[in-house]
């Protein structure tokens, strides 16, 4: 900065500040969100290819999940990350659709940089998408359907969808079986409004087998095995105690000396550790208690005890664990074994351990009324069973952002054209520059069925003209078929989404463009420990 007096520089930011300012901050800014856009541009759709990642130590991840992708790749650009976090919140929210939501966001950006080389203000673009914004889900919340619980080939298509151009694809009508199944058990009506509480529904993996052999236990699998060889390996009307403190005898919190002067006192001391030890094996015992599942650690001793009294016990279960073990059976979780009684036990038709593909594994089946419940996937190797095991959940998180709304919307590009020329005739309404920004907002919701077309190796230009000409001709629910390349109804064919995707997706890229284009100035803190970000800041990694 100077001083126009005498021309003398004035710093006012430490010496190794970097600055960008004006049109080279927006740039850049957009720049880097396009770059992130264009990462996972292409895992889009039903023929969207996969990526594979390395990271440091040497793990690889095969995946075409846009916020795994984007997480596992350590984006460092500060713009860049603002687009990662809308994956982030999309994932959180719905569970699907990050992809939809991030390529949205690039693509919003990249209209705007035109209209910006057009001279027109960014705060005037900003209004003009908020705007748009408001006007898409307005048109969003004209054109959705209704579905209930009762809609069971409605819901399963909604789970084929979200698994379709996935790892889980060659499987998906057997799965898509197993997570309804698994949703319709655990959703409940509170105040007239469905609610399916998704993290009691546990997806566990397991290497070995085929796709086709995934299965939904009605209870819980633990990777866990039990703690002593003597014990039961299968138990049968299992009644089931949690505990969430220790079997051991507990170390004083302040430091004590014991002296012992001969070895009598030593015996007595010992002895009482056992009993003490036994006491607490015989109340569980007492309780009526077959089955033990300790979050803490059980004594060696405990063991052999609890094993002679025919106990099946397992330890270290993790807290998330304990309180899905205790939906699923109805039992109460306990911190002092001296209040365990029987009233405090849940109930399982039956426990065992089995190994899994070389794991030991404790399942917890046929529960009476479960409301926590387990998908246990399988795949032939490592990489297969987590990527499938991400299209489990994604499929998941689709149908409880469905039943929770109530409101549905096709797939295949179908929603993005419906909405591009809702747009467009709104934005003939508008006078002043805002029409403009209103325009290119309409012309960017195109992306999405242009990215599925160019994904399949079609021409996105026929197949836009195409999905124009069949809107205009009011059939809203028009979508791209991949696989042949010609027009087809998407609710006809079964390619359903839950609303809500593409209202979160619209609502997070809108913001994220907004905020982006907002930035003039980007000020680059000195050098820290860490290392120091390039000073044009194009690079993402």
């Amino acid at each position: 900065m100077t001083n126009n007096n005498n021309m003398q520089p004035i710093f006012i930011l430490p010496e190794d500040t970097k600055r960008t300012t004006g049109r080279d901050a927006q740039r850049n800014n957009i720049a880097a969100a396009k770059a992130v856009a264009q990462t996972v541009r292409t895992t889009l759709g039903p023929k969207g290819m996969d990526k594979m990642i390395v990271d440091s130590m040497g793990g690889v991840i095969v995946t075409n999940d846009g916020v795994t992708i984007l997480k596992e790749m350590q984006i460092e650009h500060p713009a860049a990350k603002m687009v990662v976090e809308v994956a982030k919140t999309q994932e959180d929210v719905v569970g699907d659709g990050t992809t939809t939501a991030v390529v949205l966001a690039g693509e919003l950006l990249k209209k705007a940089e035109d209209l910006l080389d057009q001279d027109i203000h960014p705060t005037v673009l900003a209004r003009g998408y908020r705007l748009a914004e408001v006007e898409a889900q307005n048109i969003l919340k004209r054109i959705c359907e209704h579905i209930s619980l009762q809609d069971e080939d409605l819901l399963n298509n909604i789970a084929i969808t979200a698994m379709t151009g996935k790892g889980a694809e060659a499987n998906k009508e057997p799965l898509a079986k197993l997570i309804v199944k698994a949703v319709k058990g655990l959703t409940e009506m509170i105040d007239g409004k469905l609610r399916v509480n998704v993290a009691n529904i546990k997806v566990e993996k397991r290497v070995g087998d085929g796709i086709e052999e995934s299965e939904l236990i009605e209870g819980i699998v633990l990777d866990k095995e039990k703690v002593h060889t003597e014990m039961p390996v299968k138990v049968e009307n299992a009644k089931i105690a949690l505990l969430d403190s220790a079997l051991e005898i507990k170390n004083t919190e302040i430091d004590a000396k014991i002296q012992i002067t001969n070895p009598d006192q030593l015996n007595s001391f010992l002895e009482q550790e056992e009993r003490s030890l036994k006491m607490m094996v015989e109340k569980v015992k007492l309780s009526g208690a077959n089955v033990l599942f300790c979050q803490k650690g059980i004594d060696d001793l405990a063991q052999h005890f609890l094993a002679k009294a025919k106990v099946l016990a397992v330890r270290r279960v993790s807290k998330s664990d304990m309180e899905k073990l205790a939906q699923a059976t109805g039992a109460k979780i306990i911190s002092n074994w001296k209040e365990l009684s029987e009233e405090d036990l849940g109930y399982a038709g039956l426990v065992r351990e089995e190994k899994v593909a070389n794991e030991e594994s404790i399942f917890v089946e046929k529960c009476l009324n479960p409301k926590a419940m387990t998908l246990l996937v399988r795949g032939g190797t490592e990489h297969v069973a987590e990527e499938i095991k991400r299209a489990v959940t994604d499929a998941l998180g689709d149908l409880a952002a469905a039943l929770k709304e109530g409101k549905v919307v096709a797939g295949a590009g179908s929603t993005e054209i419906e909405l591009a020329l809702g747009l467009k005739r709104y934005a003939s309404t508008l006078s002043g520059k805002e029409q403009l920004a209103v325009q290119a907002f309409a012309e960017a919701m195109e992306i999405i069925p242009r990215t599925l077309a160019e994904n399949a190796g079609l021409d996105p230009i026929d197949v836009l003209t195409k999905l124009r000409l069949e809107h205009e001709r009011n059939n809203k629910w028009a979508g791209i078929n991949v696989f042949t390349g010609e027009v087809m109804d998407a609710w006809k064919s079964g390619v359903i989404e839950p609303l809500k995707i593409k209202t979160q997706a619209l609502s997070s890229a809108a913001e994220v463009a907004e905020m982006i284009l907002r930035i003039d100035d980007v000020i680059l803190g000195g050098k820290s420990e860490h290392h120091q970000l390039p000073p044009n800041m194009h690079g993402l990694m």
